[in-house]
């Protein structure tokens, strides 16, 4: 595999966009980011996050070793040949069907048919041309054209991903015919059924509407188990094929773990060394330690080390050595919802420093606390992906299989952190029980219930599994609800804020409260717009007005009326004119929302948590 530069993407966008896998869209041609086993390790920062790396290794064996950062470097180098400037991941060109622009010619790019020209000082501009061409009529001068990506893929839910079969598609079937095959437009829309493939040879011809929906059933292939970023072809594959548009949004969705980084240890110091144990777990004597502690103030891979003596980190060491206990898997909420709701809860640690305030005025009796994190960190690692549909709901129920990131068990998994602030809000759980009591919720509980099974039989999946409760419904709509308020004044992207909700009430658990917070790669997540939209005179205005606002809906009376348990839908009274965020803002993709469940809407007047009667 050359190695030529073709464009760029953030480091935190080959976790949530861009990864293993995906393709990435540049200006001129399509490539596709091969698996992690292909990435160079060394160039790789490591992440220290003890609680995450033991919930990876849960889920795809103990062999993980650590969390890493994927590779960037300065922009601004000497030589576009130089080591610096092809730091990066390995991509490969996909599709490997290309068309001419001027004669419409299809073709893949390694039968001779185009060339790749390169651009190192100016790698976006990097692109395939079709040599010679004589447009489609054969009768203009020989000059070199543009290639572009065919447009269509095929791809199925086991996260398979191929070259749509052009020849089987246009002569229906396998055939000795392997004639030139010319891609056209007619029509002045660019709808499917305008768009054709001909065969020059045979003059076979099919136009592209007939790949899509059931007739694209009968007109594809079984899938073969393509994994193009491994190089390698599944065995068997059983899922049914579809067609895709390249740069669709169905054709790569990350599966992830995150955490936020909680103070488990009982000093400052002893959590440092708790959370960066791979550094120390090695050394033998403080005059190591002091070795150590100065390449860790130099890579900045575990701030805050440096304001402790090496006296005192070695003596953290050794202490963690005879009674420090292993991290161990399990829920990755119910640590943080302990600290969050502890009654003195950590005010000094380097990312976790949170303040007390008041409860807004007028919000008492829902609103037990409010928490002002002025500083935290997410630590986010990438599992797998999948395509066609989007991870369902948890990772751990695994209910669409997922694609691997490398060609054997992953020794490390791609990784990033965000530094930002927040605010915790715990709600009053007597009102919160009393509520999901009453006989006006429980009809939207049994429809959004009944929606939940049908999604999932749809999808052959256990019925009975995953609905987590009208809690935690309600709960989410409302961190929805502030987000879309809070948006409109902290200063910060919306996309850049998120959710987490807390709302288990299994085994004895009865969370009930929800963390809003800003979640950026750079200082964009620490600006402090958002702690102070949640002191009390702040946080009740914003609450007041996100209420107020939801009582209406532009869509309604549909969005309103909307019924999940009819068309099987994880959502009831929501939209995009209400309720809905960024799908990078939600940790279900904007599922299990209802906004009836939180204030009076026309359809449920009398279902509403916060009923100014």
């Amino acid at each position: 595999m050359s190695k030529t530069a073709v464009g760029e993407v953030r480091p935190s966008q080959l976790l949530w966009t861009y990864g293993p896998g995906a393709l990435i869209d540049l200006p001129n041609l399509s490539v596709l980011t091969m698996g992690v086993d292909r990435w160079d390790k060394e160039r790789c920062q490591p992440i220290q996050e003890a609680r995450l790396l033991a919930n990876v290794r849960r889920v795809l064996g103990a062999q993980v070793e650590s969390l890493r950062m994927p590779p960037f470097g300065e922009r601004d180098v000497t030589s576009p040949t130089s080591a610096e400037a092809l730091m990066g991941v390995p991509v490969k060109a996909f599709p490997r069907w290309l068309r001419c622009v001027k004669c419409g010619l299809l073709s893949p790019y390694d039968a001779g048919l185009f060339d790749l020209k390169k651009n190192p000082y100016r790698p976006e501009q990097t692109r395939f041309v079709h040599r010679a061409c004589r447009g489609s009529r054969g009768d203009q001068p020989a000059r070199d054209a543009d290639a572009v990506p065919a447009r269509f893929l095929l791809a199925c839910r086991a996260g398979h991903l191929d070259d749509f079969p052009w020849h089987w598609y246009v002569h229906g079937g396998r055939s000795s015919c392997q004639g030139t095959l010319r891609f056209f437009e007619s029509g002045a829309s660019l709808q499917t059924e305008n768009l054709w493939v001909k065969c020059d040879h045979c003059k076979a011809s099919k136009n592209m509407a007939q790949a899509f929906g059931q007739a694209g059933k009968e007109n594809l292939p079984a899938c073969r188990g393509r994994n193009p970023h491994l190089d390698r072809f599944d065995e068997t594959c059983e899922e049914d094929p579809r067609a895709i548009l390249l740069g669709a949004t169905n054709g790569w969705f990350p599966a992830t773990l995150s955490v936020l980084a909680i103070p488990q240890s009982g000093s400052p110091l002893a959590q440092l060394v708790e959370d960066g144990w791979t550094f120390f777990e090695d050394l033998t004597s403080e005059a190591e330690v002091a070795i150590a502690v100065k390449t860790l103030k130099k890579t900045a891979q575990l701030p805050g080390i440096e304001q402790h003596t090496p006296e005192d980190i070695w003596a953290a060491i050794e202490a963690h050595r005879t009674g420090g206990a292993e991290v161990t898997p399990g829920d990755l909420k119910a640590p943080e919802w302990e600290v969050l709701t502890a009654p003195n809860p950590p005010t000094d640690y380097p990312h976790f420093m949170s303040k007390k305030v008041a409860t807004p005025a007028g919000f008492e009796h829902c609103i037990t606390r409010v928490l002002l994190l002025e500083r935290l960190r997410e630590v986010n690692a990438l599992l797998g992906f999948t395509r066609v549909e989007a991870p369902d709901e948890t990772v751990s129920e695994d209910p669409v299989p997922r694609a691997a990131l490398t060609r054997g068990a992953p020794t490390w998994v791609p990784a990033t952190q965000v530094h930002g602030e927040g605010i915790f809000i715990q709600f009053d759980l007597p009102s919160l029980v009393s509520w999901a009591g009453k006989e006006s919720v429980k009809p939207l509980d049994d429809r959004l219930r009944a929606g939940h099974r049908g999604w999932r039989i749809k999808r052959r999946l256990n019925p009975d599994d995953g609905y987590p409760g009208v809690r935690y419904v309600m709960l989410h709509t409302l961190a929805h609800l502030l987000i879309r308020e809070l948006a409109l004044e902290c200063g910060y992207n919306a996309a850049s804020i998120r959710e987490r909700v807390y709302a288990d009430t299994t085994e004895g658990r009865d969370q009930a409260g929800i963390l809003i917070y800003t979640a950026a790669a750079d200082s964009d997540g620490t600006l402090g717009g958002l702690v102070e939209l949640g002191k009390p005179e702040n946080l009740g205005r914003l609450l007041r007005q996100a209420l107020e606002r939801a009582h209406v809906c532009a869509s309604d009376p549909l969005c309103a009326e909307h019924d999940p348990s009819k068309d099987q839908t994880l959502h009831g009274a929501s939209c995009h004119a209400c309720s809905f965020v960024s799908e990078t803002s939600c940790e279900r993709g904007n599922r299990l929302l209802d906004r009836a469940l939180v204030v009076p809407t026309m359809e449920h007047p009398g279902a509403a948590y916060f009923d100014p009667s």
